[in-house]
């Protein structure tokens, strides 16, 4: 066992310099990631006990990283990707630590309409500066590796995000659990609100760390300037279909998990155990199938993360308990790695063949990329908000998943064409 925990670490040191840094900067960021996509909405469900409260902060959220990637392409003119990539960590742990001092809207009574929009600038706020990280992430990340090493690098990836995504929700989940109703911490009575705001300042001390392993890397900016069209090949043009539709569940992936469990299951100690559980066997898989599969392997990977998550959406509307919460829980851990372990590279490859053929700098497609994706983002979540106000919130819950799930299956066609038109142009 020793003598393959040692042949891995071997073989992460024989990768590029920048590949490492990148890695072990996420490996940390990562650390943070559960509590701005989990607990976040958590907290503002327990303050508003309105899911649509939720679902405004998240689309909020989503504006602010379309906005991001426009002014990060300005940057890029002037600073590295990698400096911008560390201030849009450091800022979302600021931002995020900052709104946990914030009042939140009413749970019950008038809804007062500044406190709402207070909330709904918190979100962009913190959109705008994780916009950072997410858009120079997939810059240094396209520009760092290639198709052969990708399934590699993502699974790695996916596989700290999973190991964290179940440490994380479970101490989060143990220490604000101990936080019911009031504690008395060093003599002074403290509320699960304080929980919360012990958890963000732990959150800001990561990100600097995250900060200073990244200075370590040495990055290259994209060449050409000019980083915005409106035009594209008709291959990227797929691609952003396929983005949109992947933006669709995203906005669910983030919100829905909270909701349903606060709402059907309980506290956010059982948040955190749910995700926990369903996370360690996932770890594994992703990363066994990060070091080993190839690239013609990415379909199938794709279309079994897809299947599994549409049996989650089932599961939780047609039983709607804590049972079927659960079970969409453990779909929900499974599908996400898998789905970004085909994905990603998949994008990145498409890019490759066509920032080529149209001598475009590779930034122009992640930020319309960004685009696809919040297009996506909006539909899911409005479809949630109108469902939610025109029928019910429970209506809404029930069904919004299931539609979604089942528009995802037809990601499976689409990324097959492309990964089929891809090759083509290559070979040609």
């Amino acid at each position: 066992m020793s003598n393959k925990i040692t042949g891995e670490f071997r073989f992460f040191k024989e990768q590029p310099k920048n590949v490492r840094v990148l890695l072990i900067t996420n490996m940390l960021y990562a650390i943070i990631l559960p509590v701005v996509e989990i607990f976040v909405a958590a907290y503002i469900m327990r303050n508003t006990s309105n899911s649509s409260f939720v679902a405004a902060y998240q689309l909020s959220m989503y504006a602010g990283i379309v906005v991001t990637s426009l002014l990060n392409g300005l940057l890029l003119r002037y600073f590295k990707s990698s400096s911008i990539y560390a201030f849009g960590i450091i800022v979302s742990a600021f931002v995020l630590m900052g709104m946990m001092f914030m009042k939140m809207p009413a749970a019950s009574g008038e809804v007062n309409i500044s406190e709402i929009i207070a909330l709904c600038i918190s979100g962009f706020v913190l959109g705008a500066s994780t916009g950072f990280f997410w858009t120079n992430r997939y810059l240094l990340t396209l520009t760092s590796t290639n198709d052969d090493n990708r399934n590699y690098f993502f699974g790695i990836e996916s596989f700290f995000f999973t190991f964290w995504n179940i440490v994380i929700p479970l101490a989060v989940g143990a220490f604000l659990s101990s936080f019911k109703g009031t504690s008395d911490w060093f003599g002074k009575q403290l509320s699960t609100n304080n929980g919360y705001q012990i958890i963000t300042g732990i959150a800001f001390i990561v990100a600097i760390l995250a900060c200073i392993v990244l200075s370590r890397g040495k990055f290259e900016n994209p060449k050409h300037k000019k980083f915005f069209y409106a035009r594209f090949h008709a291959l990227w043009n797929k691609l952003l279909v396929l983005a949109g539709l992947k933006g669709m569940v995203q906005g669910f992936l983030v919100t829905a998990p909270a909701i349903l469990v606060m709402l059907l299951v309980g506290e956010e100690g059982s948040l955190g155990l749910i995700q926990g559980i369903a996370g360690g066997v996932t770890a594994i898989l992703v990363y066994v199938l990060g070091r080993t599969a190839k690239p013609k392997h990415r379909m199938a990977i794709f279309g079994a993360g897809l299947l599994v998550f549409f049996a989650g959406t089932l599961f939780s509307g047609i039983l709607f308990s804590a049972i079927g919460v659960i079970l969409f829980i453990l779909c929900k851990v499974f599908f996400q790695p898998l789905h970004d372990l085909a994905y990603f590279p998949t994008m990145m490859r498409t890019i490759d063949i066509v920032s080529k053929i149209e001598n475009r700098n590779k930034y122009a497609y992640i930020m319309s990329h960004e685009i696809g994706l919040f297009f996506g983002r909006a539909a899911g979540m409005l479809l949630f908000i109108v469902l939610a106000w025109s029928i019910s919130e429970i209506f809404a819950l029930k069904y919004a998943l299931i539609i979604v799930g089942a528009l995802q299956l037809l990601s499976l066609p689409l990324a097959k064409h492309i990964v089929k038109e891809t090759e083509r142009i290559a070979t040609t």
